[in-house]
């Protein structure tokens, strides 16, 4: 039932864009194994297209033009082998169609196309959630024919849009008499089971039942025996309700995890959902999904992220970002408030009181989401935290009130695990804290090995003590903004401030302080050497396999603050190290033997040199190191 045009002119022939070439060719060597979601795909960009409009007219009442039943229809030509899909939304100009569908017009993209094609099973949720669900057409068309009509155009200015999906597309100007949108598919000749109505039927329910405007279907008409009687009509086979505004109780997780699909464009399914209806204060209804898969482009600032908007049932925005924190980003789904206007703008929403109560009510509920999910059903916030963990990292810097729910969501890797997993919170560590430990231990590194291996570690495995292991970038900015959990005080073990002195035995105090005393002269002589090199030299009974360490006092910036800095173009402060040397080492003793002042020297270049190697992981002048190496080797 194609609407045909009365005219086509003005015809021209224009090669895709590289990326939209890439993309049809991975369409149509069947990238998706379940062909049928071409039609959810194309009935949810008709469903925002009516959204679209409807949005419009909150301003311009005359737009719907005596046809405001917005809705969405299907209809088949068994004998030309074609299905076509129609709606009465906002429609396209020309120039839309050029834009819409010949190129991708979004930031990113060579990103997303180099990671497409690595992983079949990954490519899906991929081009779902970049938006181009158009293009799924081709997985069970040879040729698409679109049709359409901007309601802000006049009838002979309607297009026509027209591929058989390789490397080009023909676009015409067309009279089209009705505004909205029809995409006539000539399905190929291994895919004419779409050309069945039951099979639509069915498709439309599994997928599409959500959608809160009628979807349609031309179907025959039959007199009482059930026999055909020549003439058709249009009948209704989804709810046409919109999601959120149904009862709970009477949805089901099928229901709420297709809805989420349709919204998010996201192939996978959630890990969890929320719906909650709020009356009182506030009047309105949140649908609050946790993604089990990142998207493409999450580390992408300049990609809107949040939630779709509508006031009093009526859509307003996509990726309303006002009403969601940056550092829960991934959170998908949708708010419906009663209080706001209906002609709101992202200006209005950014200083209004509405938008900081919303913004701050569902901020809580996705924290008691994910709370609920660490608590009760530890796999999957493993699968959530893996995905998603660097950007909850950003969260105690974001959100000061939040801050201590927010550190006990946070996992760890430490010493208690033999392996890199993340997966200790700050409350078992706790549990398993030493009597009379105050503080929580942790050291930041440039990897997971460097961390483990750290020199710094060894009186803290000495004694049993669990460190966490941060070897994430953004790890040591965060822990600038985490002071305590639980009132316990965070403590880097690269600092010089450490005192496990509580932990020590009578008789380990008294050794410790005879040795200091017995040491007093090399440190002198190592402090003469060095001069301004080093901020202080001190003594040290925190190693056992290591002769020296380097370590910031309180005040100082730590080595992977001043790395941090660096990566990012700023220029960091020197970092001003103090010195500390283990007495009780063979080679400081050995050094400390040393009678000659210039192969004492050589002595304080190597341990200094390998110190820093093992903090830093690099020497401003290694030339320096190597030949007070190279000379003590010599005379060995």
């Amino acid at each position: 039932m194609s609407e045909q045009a009365q005219a086509v002119n003005n015809q021209e022939t224009r090669g895709f864009q590289s990326e939209v070439k890439q993309l049809l060719h991975l369409m149509i060597h069947s990238l998706y194994s379940n062909k049928e979601i071409f039609l959810r795909e194309l009935i949810s960009n008709a469903s925002d297209a009516a959204d679209k409009l409807r949005f419009q007219a909150l301003s311009n009442p005359n737009i719907y033009n005596g046809d405001g039943e917005l809705r969405v229809r299907l209809s088949v030509d068994a004998d030309k082998g074609t299905l076509t899909i129609s709606d009465n939304g906002i429609g396209m100009t020309r120039e839309d169609a050029i834009s819409h569908l010949g190129t991708i017009a979004k930031s990113g993209t060579a990103d997303f196309f180099a990671k497409l094609g690595q992983d079949e099973s990954k490519d899906s949720q991929l081009i779902g959630q970049f938006g181009v669900g158009f293009y799924s057409a081709f997985i069970v068309a040879d040729k698409v024919v679109v049709r359409s009509r901007s309601v802000d155009v006049a009838a002979d200015q309607g297009v026509q849009w027209e591929s058989q999906g390789e490397g080009d597309y023909t676009v015409a100007t067309i009279t089209k008499e009705t505004r909205g949108t029809e995409i006539e598919l000539h399905l190929r000749d291994d895919e004419k089971e779409f050309l069945d109505e039951w099979r639509l039927r069915s498709i439309v329910g599994k997928y599409s039942d959500h959608i809160s405007i009628p979807v349609e279907i031309l179907t025959p008409e039959r007199d009482d025996e059930g026999k055909e009687t020549g003439e058709s009509k249009w009948e209704m086979i989804n709810k046409a309700q919109a999601l959120w505004t149904r009862n709970k109780a009477d949805i089901s997780d099928e229901e709420f995890k297709e809805f989420y699909k349709h919204i998010s464009h996201d192939f996978a399914e959630p890990l969890k959902w929320s719906l909650n209806r709020v009356e009182g204060k506030q009047d309105y209804t949140s649908l609050l999904y946790i993604p089990s898969k990142a998207p493409w482009d999450l580390f992408n600032r300049d990609q809107k992220q949040g939630l779709k908007l509508y006031v009093q049932r009526v859509f307003i925005m996509d990726d309303a970002e006002q009403f969601m924190p940056s550092y829960l980003r991934f959170t998908r789904g949708l708010i419906d408030s009663n209080d706001l206007p209906l002609n709101v703008s992202r200006e209005i929403l950014q200083d209004n009181k509405v938008t900081q109560a919303l913004r701050g009510a569902c901020t809580k509920r996705v924290l008691s989401m994910l709370e609920r999910m660490a608590n009760n059903e530890p796999e999957q916030y493993a699968t959530f935290w893996k995905e998603f963990g660097l950007v909850l990292k950003e969260g105690p810097a974001e959100d000061h009130s939040n801050r201590e729910k927010i550190a006990s969501l946070l996992r760890f890797a430490s010493t208690h695990n033999d392996d890199n997993s993340q997966n200790v919170s700050l409350s078992a560590y706790l549990e398993r804290a030493k009597e009379g430990q105050d503080k929580i231990y942790y050291i930041t590194a440039d990897s997971y090995a460097a961390a483990k291996n750290s020199p710094h570690l060894e009186q803290f495995k000495a004694k049993g003590i669990e460190v966490l292991l941060l070897s994430d970038r953004i790890d040591e900015w965060m822990m600038s903004y985490l002071p305590e959990f639980d009132g316990k005080a965070f403590q880097s073990i690269s600092k010089a401030d450490i005192d496990l002195g509580q932990f020590d035995s009578e008789e380990e105090k008294a050794q410790h302080k005879e040795a200091e005393e017995t040491f007093a002269s090399v440190l002198e002589r190592t402090k003469t050497y060095l001069g301004d090199r080093v901020k202080d030299v001190r003594t040290t009974f925190k190693l056992s396999n290591t002769p020296a360490i380097v370590v910031t006092d309180g005040e100082e910036m730590t080595t992977q603050m001043a790395k941090l800095m660096a990566a990012v173009g700023q220029q960091a402060p020197e970092v001003k190290y103090i010195f500390e040397l283990n007495p009780e080492h063979a080679l400081i003793k050995q050094m400390a033997d040393e009678a000659d002042e210039v192969r004492f020297g050589r002595w304080v270049e190597m341990l200094l040199g390998q110190a820093l190697l093992a903090e830093k992981g690099s020497l401003e002048d290694p030339s320096q190191f190597l030949a007070a190496m190279n000379q003590l080797l010599e005379t060995a």
